[in-house]
């Protein structure tokens, strides 16, 4: 297992999004250009027909023309206008009034175009130099038997598929090739981030320890202070060692799930952090019933409270106010901070989003927190409102 399998799913997940939107626009361009080309085709081929039934149409209108010059020649003998099964025709003056027609579709006819087909039959119309009958325009239809237009369909679906498989392929090659830069960085800087919080596991522990040990009432008070400072801070980076921790290692830990006193560990929890609030003149005040219970990884509940509490110590105002309720079934997490509006909400559980870079921290609280919460089935609620808080509650079935 490579040491970048922690963020795996992650990243994988990142990549598919990022594939899938991609292809999808790529599919979008591919199918605009193969319907324009599809179009350009369809007309040539149709252009292409219409012009070799053009010279078969020209010799029937030469026939046509030659019996209308008979017939006008001898009109007082014979009235009878000239006919082929292999061809329909019509005359019409010259302002366009029909004269005689065997047309099956005698409306409509355009008679300013040469040659055009409509409703399944073909029209050529020829403009006579001399007048027949009364005749200035001759028109000559026959069935269109449609076997162009299949094989021209066939044609665009066959290769017009080919073609947007092929695209589709470039499009997947390409972008691989555009996210591997983007993925070795992040495998990259997954390895950082394991080596680091390795590293850094070993002298947190000891300054805190250290510090628990020291007897700050005995000391002079501004040595006290500076103590609790250290203190202010190791615990902070404590804080972030364990999420980036969680982050890194969480999918090569097995769960030791169990039924835990929820009730200890959430008072646990604000004990530790007070010092960290004391730091931002926060007050803490709780309400937690005893013999709460939750079946879980006890690792991870802290985890899911931690981060809950820190970012409500984060985004709360100096002298502000954190109110702890718990409840069977029930958590709920309140402060008087900024708050935050609908359009924060939604996107509240992102990773590495932060929504105001003066308070520190990375963006990953609420993300491991929403992790767990999917894990276990927890349902969580977040009520907040610009300038006036936030309230964050944790609910499962008890």
């Amino acid at each position: 297992m490579s040491a970048s399998n922690a963020t795996a799913t992650s990243t994988s997940q990142s990549e598919r999004r990022t594939l899938l939107r991609f292809l999808g626009l790529y599919a979008f361009l591919a199918l605009l250009i193969l319907i324009l080309g599809s179009t350009i085709y369809y007309k040539l081929q149709k252009d292409l027909m219409l012009q070799t039934k053009r010279l078969e149409l020209e010799e029937y209108s030469k026939e046509l023309i030659d019996g209308l010059k008979w017939l006008h020649i001898y009109f007082d003998r014979y009235r009878t206008y000239p006919r082929n099964p292999l061809y329909r025709s019509a005359i019409y003056d010259s302002d366009k009034v029909r004269i005689f027609s065997t047309l099956k579709h005698p409306e409509g006819v355009e008679l300013n175009k040469v040659i055009y087909t409509t409703d399944g039959v073909i029209h050529y119309i020829h403009v006579l130099d001399s007048y027949y009958l009364g005749a200035k325009y001759v028109v000559v239809e026959i069935d269109d038997d449609g076997k162009w237009f299949l094989r021209t369909w066939k044609n665009i679906i066959v290769y017009g598929g080919a073609m947007l498989a092929i695209f589709l392929l470039a499009g997947l090659i390409l972008v691989r090739l555009f996210l591997a830069p983007m993925r070795n960085a992040i495998r990259l800087l997954d390895r950082f981030i394991k080596d680091t919080t390795h590293e850094l596991n070993t002298p947190v522990n000891a300054i805190l320890t250290n510090i628990e040990m020291i007897d700050t009432g005995s000391l002079d008070d501004r040595i006290a202070k500076k103590i609790k400072r250290i203190e202010i801070g190791a615990r902070t980076i404590s804080n972030i060692y364990q999420d980036l921790t969680y982050l890194v290692l969480h999918h090569q830990i097995a769960s030791q799930n169990r039924e835990i006193d929820l009730s200890r560990l959430v008072q646990e929890r604000v004990d530790y952090f007070r010092i960290l609030a004391e730091s931002k003149r926060v007050e803490i005040e709780t309400d937690i019933q005893p013999g709460v219970k939750l079946f879980i990884d006890e690792g991870k509940a802290a985890r899911l409270v931690d981060n809950i509490l820190s970012n409500a110590i984060k985004y709360n105002r100096r002298g502000g106010q954190i109110f702890v309720r718990l409840r069977p079934g029930e958590l709920s997490v309140q402060d008087t901070g900024i708050g935050m509006d609908e359009a924060a909400i939604r996107e509240v559980f992102k990773r590495y989003k932060r929504f105001d870079t003066s308070v520190g921290g990375f963006g990953i609280g609420l993300n491991i927190v929403a992790m767990i919460a999917k894990e276990y089935h927890l349902h969580i609620d977040i009520r907040s409102k610009k300038e006036r808080g936030s309230e964050v509650i944790v609910r499962w079935n008890v």
